[in-house]
């Protein structure tokens, strides 16, 4: 294999290659920055590249890389830009943070660049994480490279794309709704959402901070038990951290799923799911159920309000966690003749249109004589949902839906139509508003040859169970199909 298909390999194939002394960590990166370079022109994965940082880096983790003691040590990888890193640039996808270099970083990257990682920039995402498509980017939007006129999902989309296209080995985003499970389905890539406060948020900046979760974008389940070997864990830092130990999620991968009982998700294979999403998931069920898993139908009954209630929650907390911005102490000010024209000029200048409509719903759902209506009765529904998964669990041990109703769809196609690009997240955002662990994989493609993503779902802090029933799976699918833009 030529240095320039290394940023093909999983991180899992190249770490063997670095611990036998095969190849450094250095060749991996060339790989990649050449990829970059090739392709990148035409994906638009990358708001800030770091070539000179993740040279580098290269060379002084090499010995790391070799010793074999840290998995994730000489293997290069993404950060969504909502993620903050000390001395590089962090824009949210946005023009108000379009010049914001924090002076930190977010535990995510910093545990992950204490065991060695290294980092190849930022990548292009919705702004403030607000978005199912990639489209609203201040900095424009990110291509499919399995077809350039198609979205590759949002609002983790840069990272998806990225990994996807061999841009990186394995990437890091950020899941609210399902930022990453359905950029994952739409790029034919692994993607992880783990239980909500087993990865750090310290240092992501907030959308929706009892939704926000740190995920995973790799190319395969392996991956995503060792980059969360990493990631999990309590830390001080966040007072929504779970008192949890870091572990190795790969000890659970046995392959074995037999007795298993699986329950498909009866409202998430009726109306609006494409003839192509949904025979694809049918499929992949009937091979789990080959492995020896029993496989049954169960019913979450109040799915069907999850998102009304999400886009009455998620709005709020924006609405809240956004006043920051008023051009005082951070990111960009726009002049004015007193305090309040410039808190108006800077957020009217600064925030696209998806992020001012979220802000202003999120603001009338608090409003005095409306609180209760409104973001007290999306409350009410979301305890629903968890109440309907702990039902579901209590007679399955993993839930299977398709991750996304549809496969990418064209750019543009649904810029006009909040609702339509909403309804993207109608299976995905359940499972943020319960806080469970889910996983979605790719399980083939459509008639148009684009991917399909199955998510798998478990109860809270049931990720050794989720990977173990995805790695099983993944393997006995064998999906291996390669975007076109890659193939040339």
């Amino acid at each position: 294999m030529s240095g320039d298909e290394l940023c093909d390999l999983t991180a899992t194939e190249l770490r063997s290659r670095l611990v036998e002394g095969e190849i450094s960590p250095s060749e991996i990166v060339e790989s990649c920055l050449h990829r970059i370079e090739v392709l990148d022109g035409q994906v638009r994965a990358f708001l800030t590249p770091t070539p000179d940082l993740a040279r580098e880096r290269a060379r002084a983790v090499a010995e790391l890389a070799r010793a074999g003691t840290s998995p994730v040590a000489g293997i290069p990888i993404a950060l969504k830009d909502v993620l903050t890193t000390r001395g590089i640039r962090t824009t949210c996808g946005s023009r108000i943070l379009e010049t914001y270099v924090p002076p930190y970083d977010c535990t995510a990257w910093a545990r992950l660049s204490a065991g060695g990682s290294i980092l190849l920039g930022k990548t292009n995402c919705d702004e403030f994480a607000m978005g199912s498509s990639n489209e609203n980017s201040a900095f424009g939007p990110v291509h499919n490279p399995w077809n350039l006129d198609t979205v590759p999902g949002g609002s983790s989309g840069g990272s998806a794309a990225a990994v996807a296209a061999g841009e990186a080995v394995w990437a890091l985003g950020t899941d609210t709704g399902g930022s990453v499970r359905q950029p994952a389905a739409l790029c034919g890539v692994v993607g992880l959402k783990p239980t909500y406060g087993l990865i750090s948020r310290y240092g992501l900046i907030a959308f929706a901070s009892s939704l926000d979760t740190v995920g995973t974008f790799t190319r395969s389940v392996r991956d995503a038990a060792m980059l969360l070997s990493v990631l999990g864990g309590r830390d001080p830092m966040d007072a929504t951290s779970l008192d949890q130990p870091a572990r190795d999620y790969t000890a659970s991968l046995s392959g074995e799923v037999r007795g298993l009982r699986v329950g498909v998700v009866r409202e998430a294979l009726g109306e609006g799911v494409e003839p192509g999403v949904r025979s694809g998931v049918r499929s992949a069920i009937d091979r789990l159920e080959g492995l020896g898993a029993t496989v049954g139908e169960v019913s979450l009954p109040h799915a069907d309000y999850a998102l009304s209630a999400y886009y009455l929650i998620a709005p709020s907390e924006c609405s809240s966690n956004l006043a920051r911005y008023d051009g005082v102490r951070y990111g960009l000010r726009v002049p004015g003749e007193d305090s309040m024209q410039m808190m108006m000029r800077t957020r009217g200048a600064g925030f696209g249109p998806e992020v001012k409509r979220r802000i202003m719903l999120g603001t009338y759902a608090l409003s005095a004589g409306y609180y209760e209506a409104y973001y007290g009765q999306a409350q009410k529904v979301r305890t629903l949902i968890i109440r309907d998964y702990e039902r579901a669990f209590a007679s399955f041990d993993v839930l299977v839906s398709p991750t996304s109703p549809t496969t990418a769809f064209r750019i543009g196609e649904r810029t006009d139509d909040p609702l339509a690009m909403y309804l993207s997240d109608v299976f995905t955002i359940p499972a943020n508003l319960a806080g469970v662990p889910a996983i979605s994989i790719p399980c083939g493609l459509d008639e148009k040859g684009l991917p399909v993503g199955l998510q798998l779902t478990a109860p809270v802090l049931g990720e050794e169970l989720l990977l173990r029933v995805a790695d099983a799976l993944e393997h006995e699918l064998a999906f291996d199909a390669v975007p076109g833009l890659v193939r040339g």
